[in-house]
């Protein structure tokens, strides 16, 4: 039996559901101070939100996978921890990709230990994102997780991130020529070549790239560069990202766009609520219920701008 790697599985949810990816970076201070005294703790209510987000989700295919940033969750303590590990069984159970946003790298004994802890366990996912910048000996213990034999996990590699100073690494010019996050990106084309003769009939490899929707004028190039590598886009929506530079990156092989705040804070502005925020009434209910409208707008904002390409 062939193994289809978590990344080929990503790329075909997203050409099914639309390339939406939900953050599910959920502080407890994005959460109506009346949900958290109704559910009854802030890790109850966080858990609580994830789970009414997949459903919903899952039910409107909205989006094709949940990227889940680890912080948030290691930030409230042990408690926070179980309510990782449960959010992403949760967005695997509904039968959407999980990703964990844990953007580990070190030395290759450590970088192992990271990625047993991630690939296999209590925090088992299916697609990593890490940071290559200790040195492309950082990565193996990570992708060797691709293998068949392994999973065929996934990894997306930071490339050209969304925050502004990206410019002070990435954009840096290298002795021999190019940028630094060619280097970078050239790398990750080789590690896929690599296994191409595990995933002959795939239509992308298992390790992706990190390409934020902020750098405009970094696009049109990276996207034409690497049209074998898929991407995972942040920075749409809350950070500023424009959905016409997002579908320049979903060209080609294709990528997931993801917005975390602008979906689990939508209740903050959604028309529909006004009374009930000003009455300080909101249910768990109610918040999920902006979240999900906004997702659908969101993966309609990001179709109808790919298709005007």
């Amino acid at each position: 039996m062939t193994t289809i790697h978590k990344m080929q599985e990503l790329q075909a949810l997203a050409a099914e559901r639309g390339p939406l990816c939900v953050g599910l970076d959920t502080d407890p201070s994005y959460l109506p101070e009346s949900v958290i005294k109704s559910v009854g703790s802030a890790t109850e209510a966080v858990l609580a939100y994830n789970k009414e987000i997949i459903r919903r989700i899952a039910a409107d295919k909205s989006a094709c996978c949940c990227k889940v940033q680890i912080a948030y969750y290691e930030s409230m303590g042990l408690e926070g921890m179980k309510v990782y590990a449960k959010t992403l069984k949760a967005v695997q159970e509904a039968g959407l990709i999980a990703i964990s946003d844990i953007k580990r790298g070190d030395i290759a004994a450590t970088a192992d230990a990271y990625a047993r802890a991630h690939f296999t366990g209590d925090f088992e996912t299916d697609i990593i994102t890490i940071n290559p910048y200790m040195g492309f000996d950082t990565l193996t213990p990570f992708t060797n997780y691709a293998a068949p034999e392994k999973g065929g996990k996934g990894v997306f590699v930071l490339l050209c991130t969304s925050n502004p100073g990206m410019t002070d690494i990435e954009h840096q010019e290298l002795k021999a020529g190019g940028l630094l996050l060619e280097r970078v990106g050239n790398e990750i084309a080789r590690i896929n070549e690599g296994y191409k003769t595990n995933y002959a009939t795939q239509t992308c490899g298992p390790i992706g790239a990190v390409v934020g929707a902020t750098q405009e004028a970094d696009a049109r190039r990276l996207r034409d560069q690497y049209p074998e590598t898929f991407f995972l886009i942040p920075g749409y929506g809350a950070q500023g990202g424009a959905a016409r530079i997002a579908a320049t990156l979903l060209d080609r092989c294709g990528g997931t766009v993801n917005s975390s705040r602008g979906i689990l804070c939508a209740w903050k502005k959604d028309a529909e609520l006004e009374a009930k925020r000003e009455a300080g009434g909101l249910s768990l209910a109610d918040i999920a219920d902006a979240a999900a409208r906004n997702a659908l707008f969101s993966k309609d904002d990001l179709l109808k701008a790919k298709a005007s390409l």
